[in-house]
């Protein structure tokens, strides 16, 4: 079997068990540039959340804030349903209230996708602290889902 088909055939697999779509810690497919899906597997399992954030960006020479609400965790990463309008690869600054933590983290992330109102977002800049908080809240939804 070639290398392409037995892309297919594992994306169509992950499909059949129920472990695609953008949740949960299974592969999804992606978009190839030829129009093919291509498996991507994520790093991380995501776990559901529901806490709103803030989101800060400097578009068209100045700094703006827009508001969203979280669908979505990682330890690398947050999706999420905001008011603003962003693009991929833009680089922004995320202050997300998580369980377990008595104040909202600050991160550093790059938009990855964007899906109408949706967002995903990696981390770009994490300290120890922030990585072993993410870990806990993570361990945390992991129990309570």
């Amino acid at each position: 079997m070639t290398t392409g088909k037995k892309a297919r055939a594992a994306a169509a697999a992950a499909a059949d068990t129920g472990t695609g779509g953008d949740t949960g810690s299974g592969t999804r497919a992606s978009i190839h540039p030829r129009g093919a899906k291509v498996p991507f597997t994520r790093r991380f399992p995501r776990f559901a959340i529901d806490v709103r954030l803030q989101v800060k960006m400097f578009q068209a020479g100045e700094f703006r804030t827009c508001w969203g609400r979280s669908t979505e965790l990682g330890e690398d990463g947050i999706g999420a349903t905001l008011t603003g309008s962003l693009e991929p690869s833009e680089i922004v600054t995320l202050d997300i209230p998580l369980p377990l933590t008595p104040y909202p983290i600050r991160v550093r992330a790059i938009v990855r996708y964007r899906q109408g109102l949706r967002y995903g977002f990696e981390f770009l800049t994490l300290n120890d602290g922030q990585r072993d908080t993410l870990q806990r809240v993570c361990q945390y939804l992991a129990t309570t889902s």
